[in-house]
């Protein structure tokens, strides 16, 4: 699942950005959706004046549209899938901070925002650069709802939820590709080089013995992975959504991590829905 940018005439924004993706990326944005509106009540009560206001973080942003690669279908980005939920719902986020290390991406999935209305802020560089300027530009007293959903493991750099885990109210949804898990295994846990997992679950390697299968090693990084999150205070959901292609093959994990109690019970019920469970 590629979120490299590619040019192209159509929609919105002429000249515009978009980016190929599977089927399975309409799953995750119905779970996306879901969160958003679920904790709409809660959102309203941080909207306002001389409140503490509600942003939405998302710092892999991409162009903000996406074509499916299978059927041709064109979908909205993640960031204006999130914003366009939260105005449905009538509890508009009062910020949108997006990132992305392309520039032509940022740009464009900032103007198709701001064709919607949406408050963005828009930050240049991969999602651990840009962490700390999302911590300084969310909202201090307000909430706070960060999604993650990088192109491949080592993007997801564990800096980016260090610097995230000090926002006061902090609820993040976080997309694990289990393929890239398994896929790279094998890579990853040559002792020679610095790799993915160094980035992903930094000092996996005293935690996990590499002599094991490449199974028990991939699911010992995933569960030190998680310790490491919790570490932070922003405790990993043990509900966790696996997202599969259309030939049935297991793709990634969707979970949340969060500081407060409701926001998991938010999450148990929109994740428990008898579909994939957490399954290494």
């Amino acid at each position: 699942h590629d979120h490299h940018c590619t040019n192209n005439q159509i929609g919105p924004v002429r000249g515009g950005r978009s980016q190929e993706v599977g089927v399975w990326a309409k799953e995750k944005h119905r779970l996306l959706r879901r969160y958003v509106d679920i904790c709409r009540a809660t959102r309203k009560k941080y909207i306002g004046k001389s409140k503490g206001g509600a942003s939405y973080i998302d710092l892999f942003c991409g162009p903000g549209r996406a074509k499916i690669r299978d059927t041709g279908e064109w979908i909205e980005g993640s960031a204006v899938t999130a914003w366009n939920m939260s105005v449905q719902g009538g509890a508009p986020f009062t910020k949108v901070i997006i990132g992305d290390a392309d520039e032509e991406c940022l740009e464009a999935a900032t103007a198709r925002l701001r064709q919607v209305g949406a408050p963005v802020i828009a930050l240049h560089g991969t999602a651990k650069e840009t962490a700390s300027r999302a911590l300084k530009e969310s909202e201090p007293y307000g909430l706070n709802f960060a999604f993650l959903d990088p192109f491949n493991l080592g993007a997801l750099d564990f800096k980016t939820f260090r610097t995230l885990s000090q926002i006061r109210r902090i609820d993040i949804l976080v997309h694990v590709s289990k393929m890239d898990l398994q896929r790279n295994a094998a890579n990853y846990t040559r002792e020679e080089e610095e790799t993915a997992f160094d980035a992903f679950a930094p000092g996996w390697r005293d935690h996990v013995d590499t002599r094991q299968s490449l199974q028990n090693i991939r699911m010992g990084v995933f569960q030190f992975w998680r310790e490491l999150i919790a570490s932070t205070g922003v405790w990993p959901s043990d509900d966790v959504r696996l997202v599969c292609g259309s030939r049935n093959q297991p793709l990634y994990w969707l979970l949340l991590a969060a500081k407060h109690d409701l926001a998991h019970k938010f999450w148990k019920e929109i994740s428990d829905d008898g579909q994939g469970k957490l399954d290494l």
